[in-house]
Order: C-alpha cells, then structure tokens, then sequence
C-alpha cells in the first residue's frame, strides 16, 4: 500500500467535505423547489429532483473511485432532508405529507442508496491519481 502524503491526505479531506456541503446545497433547495407548481404537473419536480440526485451521488462516487464519495454527498442531502420532514412547534412544515413530499423524500432515499451501490467499491480517486486514460502512452 502506497503512502500518502498530508497535501494529498489534505486535498482528499476537503474534497469529502465539499461534497457534504454539495449533499446540503441540493438538499436546502430540492426541499423547497420539489412541489413548484408553475406550469408544470403536481410530480414533475419532484422527479426531476430524483434524477438530479442520483446522477449528482453516481458522479461522486465514480469521480472519487469509491462508494465513500456517494456516501458522503447522500449524507448531506439526507441530513437536511430528514430536518425539513419534521413538523416544528408553530407547525411549520418544508417537506409537507403530500404525493410529492413523499416522492421526493422517499424516492430520493431510494435514489441515493441507489448510487450508492452502483459506485464502485474499491480503486483510487482521479483527483489523487489524475484520469486513468491521460497517463497512457
């Protein structure tokens, strides 16, 4: 096993973090866009919040080589996901228990468990190893 060296520790550690804060990001704005109602049906939204989801948590963890990369933007999206589900004491509500709340919150679980596991499981991270088909001669 190869050693690493603290920039390199250093450079992986704030990629993670900003991953996190990535998960957070869609997670505050998907819980309050995902029931827009403009023109467009009730479920289009919520949807395509799904889809957002899910290709956001794939590329993290196939950017990053590992199913941590997933994991850690997913976390983030399900931290402020489960706050926002939470009824507060005057009532309020950001993810409400309508068919689009439920679409969103749970097809969104599903979405990033998803990612999850289609993320591959071991390797190194393009951002430590550069891009596997760049270092071929």
């Amino acid at each position: 096993m190869e050693q690493r060296s603290q920039a390199e520790s250093a450079l992986g550690g704030a990629a993670y973090g900003m991953l996190f804060v990535l998960g957070v990001v869609m997670g505050v704005v998907g819980g309050f866009t995902h029931a827009l109602r403009d023109d467009l049906p009730e479920l289009v939204t919520a949807i395509a919040w799904l889809v957002i989801l899910f290709g956001v948590s794939l590329g993290a963890g196939k950017l990053m080589g590992s199913r941590l990369g997933a994991g850690v933007t997913s976390a983030g999206w399900l931290l402020v996901s489960m706050a926002f589900s939470f009824k507060l004491g005057a009532g309020d509500l950001v993810i409400s228990g309508n068919l689009p709340g439920y679409v969103y919150l749970y097809g969104g679980i599903v979405a990033v468990v998803a990612a999850f596991l289609m993320s591959p499981s071991s390797g190194g991270s393009w951002l430590m190893h550069g891009h596997p088909e760049s270092s071929r001669s």
